[in-house]
């Protein structure tokens, strides 16, 4: 190596501290950071089928149906009772007033009177008192009192009778709506042909320490022990009801105490009464026909509710109101129409 290399090497390595000190005191000094840029969030375009699925969920998101709760001594037996189930109904309450007012009275009256009769006889006439026997074979005034009377207290009985038994058997009106019972063994299903022809079955509910993990059972929300049902026939209050029955398998009975109602239900027959319930409620009963091992587990549950939480029940079990119905029809009826015309 020359002298003027050697001379160049030397002038750098004398100045190469000076630069790394410049370079160190440049990348000490504080450069600011920008800010991370945040993008605004996105509004979303509702597009037309967005809008009418928002339209139909707020249209759904109106009443729904809340079982209603039992309430003690409403529609079903209470403890220590003696008398009838307190009526409910027009009906019930015509047959409680002649069972208590009409032949209990004279039931009670013969009895006593037939009572005293025995009686006086025993004492009168024994054997010490009347050592000879009376010879009397007729007694014309008594055979008159004792054919006479009788027949009287049978016309007296016989026409509220017969009156009741006759509007027990009117049939329902055309507007009435039509529940059809169905027995099963051992449970009920309950059909709506005037609401597009859907079925609730009804099996009774267990009670806690019998249902297994998981399964619903009894609350005394739900009814009494061994009336409460998981589903129930759901029908209008104040509105006249057309109730059929029928069985799938043997003689079952439809009965409900409270309502002076009990029908049977027999296999390919359908039998047909009204029924109006005016009270909102729960009504309670069970079958009263033997129809084998589960007979004393078939209880029923009527709920009547007011027509309109009537109309949104019907509504959550996937069926239709007969006027929304109607009113399809008519406007199938129109379109066919229009599309004759331009035809």
């Amino acid at each position: 190596m020359n002298f003027s290399n050697k001379l160049f090497l030397l002038i750098g390595l004398l100045l190469l501290p000076s630069q790394l000190y410049a370079q160190e005191s440049t990348h000490n000094e504080q450069t600011p950071i920008a800010a991370p840029i945040t993008p605004a969030p996105e509004v979303p375009v509702a597009n037309d089928e967005q809008v009418i699925a928002d339209s139909a969920t707020q249209a759904s998101a109106g009443p729904k149906y809340v079982p209603m709760d039992a309430k003690a001594g409403f529609g079903m037996p209470t403890d220590k009772a003696i008398d009838f189930q307190d009526q409910k109904n027009e009906l019930g309450q015509r047959a409680y007033w002649l069972n208590n007012y009409i032949l209990l009275p004279i039931i009670t009256v013969i009895s006593l009177f037939v009572l005293g009769l025995l009686f006086w006889v025993v004492v009168r006439f024994r054997r010490k008192v009347n050592p000879e026997p009376s010879k009397t074979t007729h007694n014309t005034m008594i055979e008159i009192l004792w054919t006479v009377v009788p027949i009287l207290i049978l016309v007296g009985i016989a026409y509220p009778s017969i009156t009741l038994l006759a509007k027990q058997f009117e049939p329902a009106p055309k507007n009435a709506v039509t529940v059809k019972a169905i027995g099963y063994q051992w449970y009920w299903g309950f059909n709506y042909p005037d609401h597009g022809d859907f079925e609730v079955v009804a099996n009774m509910l267990k009670e806690k320490e019998d249902a297994v993990e998981g399964e619903r059972y009894r609350t005394d929300a739900d009814g009494p022990k061994l009336l409460a049902t998981d589903n129930r026939m759901v029908v209008p209050a104040g509105v006249p009801i057309r109730l059929q029955t029928t069985a799938a398998d043997v003689i079952h009975s439809f009965a409900i105490p409270s309502l002076w109602f009990k029908l049977d239900a027999v296999p390919g027959r359908l039998n047909e009464k009204a029924l109006m319930i005016p009270e909102p409620g729960v009504y309670f009963g069970q079958c009263s026909e033997l129809c084998g091992a589960l007979h004393g587990f078939m209880p029923i549950a009527i709920e009547a509710l007011p027509p309109e939480e009537f109309a949104v029940w019907v509504k959550e079990q996937g069926g239709i109101m007969p006027a929304d119905g109607v009113a399809k029809a008519n406007e199938a009826e129109a379109d066919n129409e229009i599309a004759a015309l331009a035809g």
